[in-house]
Order: structure tokens, then C-alpha cells, then sequence
């Protein structure tokens, strides 16, 4: 039996960040870095790719054991250059360089493809004048969304009818910009999709967990849920 089949299958805090495969859950898993137990859904899981290097698993579905690190570039970066994958394995498992870029590609993806399945449910709303009217009225607005490239003027009209709608409790309406202005028309199969609005809806959790992922993986404040004090409305107050 090699070493990395001797280990215990359940991936807790003694068997190095290592799980036996998509079959086996476990209530949390212990990241080969920080050695910290967290919740599948708050790390990164990555297996071997054939070849033996390593390959990030973003939805835990790819077959063998793997390791599990907290979802954030830094830390996916830290395991990166102290080779630690390659000690959880407990054999040769290089990992390139980029990997961290090319787990935010991945999230990105992953985000993009959740607005195209909310906007598929019937749980978005795109265009200035319907986004200010799902912020208003029903369906309710439950996260706004601009494209990247969004003019500081429309962020600030929307912020406005946030404000008037919501008040001071505007700060816990998710605030969408990680996406360009292509990547939402790919996502929503149209063409100038500068703002939209998720609404209430089966669709519209799952879009905003795969951005509260992205969120976290990136740093950000507001994937932790708290609002982000120097988000309001979407506007960056220290650009005012």
C-alpha cells in the first residue's frame, strides 16, 4: 500500500488536507496550509491531473483524492511555492505558477455561468430604467449588477435609488462589478448589458455564492457577507 492509500479518508485534521474522492463528504476539511477546518464550501479542493501535476477541482466533482486549501489567492500561492501540494500528496505534484490566475479565471467562469442560469430562472432584470424599478417595486432586487466599465454617473443614479428605497441599509445589497461588460453579454446573450439587477428567486442564491467566491478567493471584504465600508452603493468613497 503506497503512503497516500494508507492515509484515513475522511480528510480531518490528521490526514494531512487529503480526501479520498468526490464519494467521500466530510462536515469540513482541514487546507494543507493555514492547518485550519473549514467548510468545503469556504476552500479550494485540487487533485492530480494525469500527467501528476496538479489541477483545481472548483466544484469537488473529479475523481481521486485531493487536497484542500482556503479559498484565497494568497494562500493558494503560499502552497504553490512552498511545495506544499507535492508533501500532501506525499509525492511528486508540481504546480505551476499561474495556478492561482487561473483559479480566478475559473471562479470568474463560474460566476458568469450562475447569471446566465438566474437570468435562464427568471431571476435578473438588465437595463438602467428596469434595474431602477426592481429596486423600487416587485420583483424585489436582492444584488445590483454593473458591468466593469459602468460610468461613475449610473453607479451613483442606482446608489441614489438604493438609498431611497433602502436608506442606510443600502450597504447590504450586494454590489456585482467583478464582470465586463462582454462577459455579462455573454452570460445574458445580448449586447450593452452595462446594468442589471438579480430579483428574488431560486436562481438568484446560487449567483451570489459563486460571488461571494470569487470575492473571498480575490480578498475582498464583501464576500464575508458584512458590508464593505468603503463600497456604498456600489462607489468607492475614496474616489469621491
Amino acid at each position: 500500500m503506497s503512503e497516500v492509500e494508507a492515509i484515513p479518508p475522511e480528510g480531518g485534521p490528521g490526514t494531512g488536507g487529503l480526501d479520498a474522492g468526490p464519494g467521500r463528504r466530510a462536515p469540513e476539511r482541514t487546507c494543507i496550509v493555514t492547518r485550519t477546518a473549514q467548510a468545503p464550501e469556504a476552500m479550494i479542493r485540487f487533485v492530480r491531473g494525469p500527467d501528476g501535476r496538479v489541477v483545481p477541482d472548483l466544484r469537488a466533482r473529479l475523481p481521486g483524492r485531493g487536497a484542500w486549501v482556503s479559498a484565497r489567492r494568497d494562500v493558494v500561492a503560499t502552497a504553490v511555492r512552498k511545495n506544499l501540494f507535492s508533501r500532501a500528496f506525499k509525492g511528486p505534484a508540481p504546480a505551476d505558477p499561474d495556478l492561482p490566475d487561473r483559479i480566478a479565471v475559473g471562479l470568474r467562469e463560474d460566476l458568469r455561468q450562475a447569471i446566465a442560469l438566474a437570468n435562464k430562472a427568471g431571476c435578473l432584470v438588465a437595463g438602467f430604467s428596469k434595474v431602477e424599478a426592481a429596486i423600487g417595486g416587485q420583483p424585489r432586487a436582492v444584488a445590483v449588477i454593473h458591468a466593469a466599465e459602468a460610468s461613475a454617473d449610473g453607479r451613483r443614479k442606482i446608489a441614489a435609488a438604493l438609498y431611497r428605497r433602502h436608506g442606510e441599509a443600502m450597504s447590504r445589497i450586494p454590489i456585482i462589478d467583478d464582470l465586463s461588460e462582454d462577459e455579462l453579454d455573454m452570460a445574458l446573450g445580448r449586447d450593452h448589458v452595462i446594468h442589471a439587477a438579480l430579483v428574488a428567486g431560486a436562481g438568484a442564491a446560487g449567483c451570489l455564492s459563486r460571488w461571494r467566491r470569487l470575492r473571498s478567493f480575490e480578498g475582498a471584504a464583501a464576500a464575508t457577507g458584512e458590508p464593505d465600508p468603503a463600497r456604498i452603493g456600489g462607489i468607492d468613497e475614496a474616489s469621491r
